[in-house]
């Protein structure tokens, strides 16, 4: 899985943004951990709504590349932004898991024959 992290906009010091860099791509591993054979890129974005003023404005959006099924983005709002990306990973992770069983039960169907049916 290719992971693509962009780091916040704030103008924080190099050591927070490489810290929140970390805790981004260490806490999408574990999310993603039993379903990383599908997810060929996760692209992790942080965005600050209304700059310093503070309030709820740090949105995280989260897209998975998915193999043979197309792209999923979710994105969530909180305070801070490591709520933001925990509240993004529980999204994510609940889309991509229910756009697996969509396929899965999809590809299970057998396939129905044209021919009447005798009535015995």
């Amino acid at each position: 899985m290719n992971i693509l992290i962009d780091s916040p906009q704030a103008q924080g010091a190099p050591a927070e943004v490489q810290a929140w860099r970390d805790t981004a791509e260490r806490r999408l591993r574990f999310a993603m951990r039993r379903l990383r054979g599908q997810v060929l890129q996760a692209q992790v974005k942080l965005v600050d709504l209304n700059g310093p003023r503070g309030g709820i404005d740090q949105r995280c959006q989260i897209q998975l590349t998915i193999d043979g099924m197309g792209t999923v983005v979710v994105h969530a709002t909180r305070r801070h932004a490591v709520q933001a990306l925990e509240a993004a990973l529980k999204r994510a992770t609940t889309a991509l898991v229910r756009q697996w069983q969509k396929h899965r039960r999809i590809a299970r169907q057998p396939a129905r024959s044209l021919a009447p049916q005798l009535a015995l």
